[in-house]
């Protein structure tokens, strides 16, 4: 038997809020990964850490706030909880693989290629792990073609925002960059769902098992909001603020080698008087 499946049960409201929270961590997280390209070496891996947990919070919760509209008419949902806190952590997880890549080697060649790749490869495996954890009197299945479109859909999205972070033109290049991923999550997210068609098994059982998308929303929203303010609060109050000027990086001190002085400008450039005294005896004709 076929099911009967809503997934904007709450109108425009869920995709909105979700597209906002996708752009909120992708925001942050794109943001830290422009700024690791400015600050010394040393300091990269923290901001880099920093940016890949703020877009994996962001479309996890993204991806949450979305399943609150998606219904079947025939059977009650249920979420596993171990498999839907695991999402988050293979998010995290691939995500961060992907900017270390484009903050230590920058946004550009093949650097940018596999980055936007393992990125995109992130957040359409967060989607999928999360999708497996649902639990119905049924079982999902999925068109082929139309998820291959959603991979490809996330691949190339999150490639274009990493190159648009990796400009490091300021906070409005960040914003667009950040728009692009909340597109690449939401797109590759609503095209995974046109994928989805539910087989009820039929038995007329609603008692299935795992937690229901009420017990589960505190954490999941709570939690990672949390963790998105304190980044943004990061962000705002760091070192070089929000607009990220490049840090001075400390003055490099090798054993035997003197630090290098100033020449003084009077030593380098001859005295006024000097010129011009010069300047008069050239003009002098002399006597033979």
């Amino acid at each position: 038997m076929q099911g009967t499946v809503d997934g904007f049960s709450y109108g425009i409201v869920t995709p909105l809020v979700a597209y906002l929270m996708a752009c909120l961590g992708g925001a942050l997280g794109l943001r830290c990964t422009t700024r690791s390209m400015l600050v010394a070496r040393s300091r990269r891996p923290a901001w880099l850490a920093l940016g890949s947990t703020a877009i994996g919070s962001g479309i996890w919760t993204m991806h949450f706030i979305a399943m609150m509209g998606f219904t079947v008419d025939e059977t009650p949902i249920h979420y596993d909880k171990p498999i839907t806190f695991a999402s988050l952590a293979l998010a995290i997880v691939m995500v961060g693989i992907g900017i270390f890549i484009v903050g230590s080697r920058g946004a550009r060649g093949t650097a940018l290629f596999t980055g936007g790749t393992i990125t995109g490869l992130g957040i359409a495996s967060m989607h999928y792990l999360g999708m497996a954890g649902m639990r119905l009197d049924g079982r999902l299945e999925y068109n082929t073609l139309t998820v291959a479109a959603s991979v490809v859909i996330a691949m190339l999205a999150a490639t274009a925002a990493l190159w648009a972070a990796g400009q490091v033109k300021g906070v409005l290049w960040s914003v667009g960059a950040s728009l692009i991923m909340g597109l690449a999550v939401c797109g590759m997210h609503y095209m995974g769902m046109a994928a989805l068609s539910v087989h009820l098994h039929g038995t007329g059982g609603g008692a299935t098992a795992g937690d229901s998308p009420a017990s589960l929303l505190a954490p999941m929203l709570v939690g990672p909001l949390a963790f998105l303010l304190l980044a943004g609060a990061v962000m705002l109050f760091g070192p070089t603020g929000v607009v990220g000027q490049p840090e001075e990086p400390p003055a490099e001190e090798k054993p035997g080698v003197p630090a290098h002085t100033a020449v003084p400008r009077r030593l380098r450039h001859p005295a006024p008087a000097a010129r011009r005294t010069a300047h008069r005896a050239a003009r002098t004709p002399q006597n033979h």
